[in-house]
């Protein structure tokens, strides 16, 4: 999943270089990239037929009331642990701390995990990962649940962080099963429907 994220960085970087080529699909510059990304055979996590058809990924309307400030508290001296993957590959992830929001009248937190991969690259160890599934999940939403990308560097001095719920995606594995994704931790479920970000795909 890596490149994903760093295609992303780069397309928010670089984007005015790309005003020139053909639209692609999106309602918000995240969107555009993601679409960018699938679109690109080099980089498409999808299969050849679904390639051919391709013409963007489907996603709930963006709703500002799904961005939120959540509270951020570390947890010290985590251990590494094996986080399930949809294969036999194992996965080793350290539980970096916790964020605690309120979304639409409720109270709610979730775990952000560091890979020990991207701890130990100098340039991908600023990235925490956030795996959740809510009540939309096997329905509106992927069922082995959401990801979003987040960077140490955005937890600011009060220790609070912004969470945007519609910037989103799959696992990779939920447009092709040659992937190894790691599963979303039970305690990472939200109950409550995330009606913004990635919707699931539609051969």
């Amino acid at each position: 999943m890596w490149k994903l994220f760093l295609y992303l960085i780069t397309f928010f970087i670089f984007s005015s270089c790309l005003s020139k080529k053909r639209p692609i699909l999106g309602e918000s510059a995240y969107q555009v990239a993601l679409n960018s990304v699938f679109k690109d055979a080099s980089m498409s996590p999808l299969k050849k037929n679904d390639l051919k058809n391709f013409k963007g990924l489907a996603f709930f309307p963006i709703d500002s009331s799904f961005i939120v400030k959540a509270t951020f508290t570390k947890k010290e001296n985590a251990t590494s642990f094996m986080m399930k993957t949809t294969t036999d590959r194992i996965a080793l992830y350290k539980e970096y701390g916790v964020i605690k929001f309120t979304l639409k009248g409720g109270n709610y937190e979730l775990t952000l995990y560091q890979s020990e991969e991207d701890f130990r690259n100098e340039k991908r160890k600023n990235r925490l990962f956030l795996p959740f599934t809510d009540a939309t999940s096997s329905n509106q939403s992927y069922g082995g649940g959401r990801y979003m990308d987040l960077m140490i560097t955005d937890i600011t001095r009060d220790q609070t962080i912004e969470v945007n719920f519609n910037n989103t995606y799959n696992p990779y594995c939920a447009y092709n099963e040659k992937y190894s994704c790691p599963l979303t931790p039970r305690k990472n479920h939200l109950n409550t429907e995330i009606t913004a970000g990635i919707k699931a795909f539609s051969k």
